[in-house]
């Protein structure tokens, strides 16, 4: 489910030009890149921001959060890795943070806890991602934008607003890093349809373990935070998920060709107008959306039946955004 991911893992590690954990680099020139973290001091932003300090396409890591940061890029900024850190912790500090960011990526807001909805989530994460994204498209509007803030069925369309208001928005620079191949939809429930038809090597499943299958595809957030017992959500996973898709994105930037991953964007895939499938990216973000490819009449039934719900995720946001 997960080959793509494991193939930039791979990539990373076995690379002779990249070097986790040691002091040297490559002596080919780098481009200098600046990554922002916007809520680096959270369970996810913690993990994440760890995991770009160890990435040596990163320059120049700016982690900002409205407490605790000076302290989460102190102890990171230890690790001898090539990029400098630097923490930032007020509302009057964001604009630097910002200022100069190739990639900005997002887990900013509070995590989804037992008995939590989706639509708690968004009262109270939505005006979040909503001032953040108005300060992006002030301080740093070709910057390349990872959501990872939930629910992100309702987040990137926000985003989306936001930046058509300043008149900043490109479909090309603005994506969520959660969804991996052969997973396509959404980021909630149903929403979520993994194409088992399409994994490789072929997964031979009886109708039984097909169904049970897409289903904890589905739940597997909530499997974590009732895991978890009320204390957290999905944040270490989420965390490498993020850093595995930024890392995508710096190598799209750098030039490095033919790099896919899955993404929630901007599309004219189905009907919906923003979907989660394949995208090739590139220097200027998403340079294509590709197909959602043959799905299995199961796969089919469950595309559509996804429609509805997506489509009234993707509506609340945009009412909200421009309300």
């Amino acid at each position: 489910m997960r080959t793509s991911m494991l193939r930039s893992i791979k990539s990373l590690t076995t690379s002779p030009s990249v070097h986790i954990l040691r002091r040297g680099y490559s002596s080919e020139a780098v481009p200098l890149r600046k990554v922002t973290v916007l809520g680096a001091a959270g369970g996810i932003g913690q993990p994440l921001s760890l995991l770009m300090k160890l990435n040596p396409l990163v320059s120049n890591l700016a982690l900002y959060d409205i407490a605790n940061t000076p302290g989460v890029a102190a102890d990171i900024s230890h690790i001898n890795t090539r990029s400098e850190v630097v923490g930032y912790a007020s509302d009057a500090e964001l604009g630097k943070a910002l200022e100069g960011a190739d990639v900005v990526i997002i887990p900013a807001g509070v995590p989804r806890k037992p008995g939590m909805t989706r639509d708690d989530l968004f009262n109270i994460n939505a005006g979040i991602v909503k001032g953040l994204c108005e300060a992006i498209a002030k301080y740093c509007p070709k910057a390349l934008v990872n959501m990872i803030s939930n629910p992100v069925n309702s987040t990137v369309p926000i985003a989306a607003e936001i930046f058509k208001k300043a008149g900043t928005y490109d479909p090309k620079r603005l994506f969520v890093a959660e969804v991996n191949v052969p997973v396509v939809g959404g980021h909630a429930g149903i929403t979520i349809l993994p194409l088992f038809s399409q994994a490789t090597p072929k997964a031979n499943l009886s109708d039984e373990e097909l169904t049970a299958l897409t289903k904890r595809t589905q739940d597997g957030g909530t499997e974590v935070v009732e895991a978890k017992a009320g204390k957290g959500s999905a944040t270490l996973s989420m965390a490498y998920a993020g850093a595995i898709f930024a890392d995508a994105c710096l190598k799209g930037l750098n030039g490095v060709p033919d790099v896919i991953e899955c993404s929630f964007v901007q599309s004219t895939v189905t009907e919906l107008p923003f979907f989660a499938s394949k995208v090739r990216l590139g220097k200027n973000g998403v340079e294509e959306v590709l197909g959602l490819g043959p799905l299995s009449d199961y796969e089919k039934e469950g595309l559509e039946k996804l429609k509805p719900e997506l489509l009234s995720s993707i509506e609340k946001g945009i009412k909200f955004a421009t309300q």
